[in-house]
């Protein structure tokens, strides 16, 4: 016995519904049957018309409109015939809540009620002749188990809203955040190719003219084995950072602060004494505060339009200049390299401008997310000439081509 006492409250915690519907028939059997014990007159169908309002009960979560208008029949029944009566039809409340709380169809529990708040007042003043109090007790209890039942169906749905609404807002967050990290991750890719890019295209250069140079003239050959020391330090640095950055690491000695346009001019003197290239810095105005994403794509633009001077402008000299509008920096980088058909690789750099790819398209990117534009072409006076406007309060922005 205890076994099975506790196989049922096992059942019970998971939600067994028959179970449950079960032990509420026979919670309502218990009071029917007591007019059988004190009745002088119990007949055979009396029985039966009793019963028809507890065991259909049993399936009152599945059928709850069927359920209702048996145990309403029934109930009637053993109103009429009283062999014996019941002075609170119990079975007859428990089906009324059960439709109105889960009735499947809004006209079945309405229509329902309405039918039974006509049909009272006629049967209990006319065929029970009931007086005032007992009229108001058959019609309003009905009622209020009705009221009770609709209560707890309006909590439940409010309750399912709720919950709804909880787990959407979960998946939004989620989606939120797997786009935030696929951005930052997209961000972080971009830098690294920036960061290779640059230091990869110094050491090439380096590389290539140490051998003419090491027999004659040593000390330049030492120049260009420091320069590519230096810049393959530098690019170990970054990438450090960054890989900390998605391997999500606490060191914050590993993560140093991105560099911002203040530090344009180390950039420069970095590309002066790692290349063979001379690079000017021209500023012109009062130099503004930047958004975070702005600052940093200012360098990284630089960084990008001077790598590809490098790598493929045969240039001697480059100019950077930042002009402070009241609005926005215009950052413009020329060189007076061959231009925009010097090689190959240009070309196809151009064209991958055009229509979207890595190297050049990069300036692009990182213009437009910061709500500015950019544009790349030959320059006026021969050469090639990299434009770009960052504004200084986001806002969307149209891409110049």
């Amino acid at each position: 016995m205890p076994d099975r006492f506790r196989l049922l409250a096992a059942r019970l915690r998971k939600g067994d519904g028959y179970l449950l519907d079960v032990m509420v028939a026979a919670a309502v059997a218990v009071p029917v049957t007591v007019p059988f014990a004190t009745s002088p007159v119990v007949t055979p169908l009396g029985v039966v018309f009793n019963l028809g309002t507890i065991v259909p009960l049993v399936w009152r979560r599945r059928a709850p409109f069927a359920v209702a208008l048996i145990v309403a029949a029934f109930a009637m029944l053993v109103s009429l015939y009283h062999r014996p009566g019941q002075m609170l039809q119990y079975g007859g409340l428990v089906a009324i809540y059960t439709l109105a709380d889960l009735g499947r169809r809004r006209w079945q529990r309405w229509g329902f009620i309405s039918v039974l708040v006509i049909t009272t007042p006629p049967g209990s003043l006319l065929v029970k002749d009931n007086d005032a109090g007992e009229f108001m007790f058959t019609l309003l209890l009905p009622v209020s188990a009705f009221l009770l039942g609709t209560l707890a169906r309006t909590a439940r749905e409010r309750s399912d809203a709720l919950m709804e609404r909880s787990v959407r807002l979960e998946r939004e967050r989620e989606s939120d955040a797997a786009r935030a990290a696929a951005e930052e991750r997209a961000r972080i890719a971009r830098d690294m190719h920036d960061v290779l890019a640059h230091a990869v295209s110094i050491m090439v250069v380096q590389a290539e003219a140490g051998p003419v140079v090491v027999r004659t003239d040593p000390d330049q050959a030492e120049r260009a084995f420091d320069a590519i020391a230096d810049a393959g330090r530098d690019a170990m640095t970054q990438l450090r950072r960054m890989l900390g950055v998605l391997k999500e690491e606490q060191d914050f000695g590993i993560r140093a602060p991105q560099p911002t346009v203040h530090a344009l001019p180390g950039l420069l003197e970095q590309v002066r004494r790692r290349t063979h290239l001379h690079v000017d810095l021209l500023v012109d105005g009062s130099p503004h505060v930047l958004p975070a994403d702005a600052d940093v794509a200012a360098y990284r633009i630089v960084q990008e339009a001077l790598t590809n001077t490098v790598k493929h402008a045969g240039a001697s000299t480059a100019t950077v200049r930042l002009r402070w509008k009241d609005d926005e920096l215009e950052i413009t980088v020329t060189d007076d390299g061959r231009g925009q058909d010097a090689t190959a690789e240009r070309r196809q750099e151009a064209a991958r401008w055009r229509r979207g790819g890595d190297g050049l398209i990069g300036i692009r990117e990182r213009a437009v997310a910061c709500g500015g534009q950019a544009a790349a072409g030959p320059a006026p006076d021969g050469g090639f000439q990299v434009t770009a406007r960052l504004p200084y309060a986001s806002e969307p922005s149209a891409v110049a081509s």
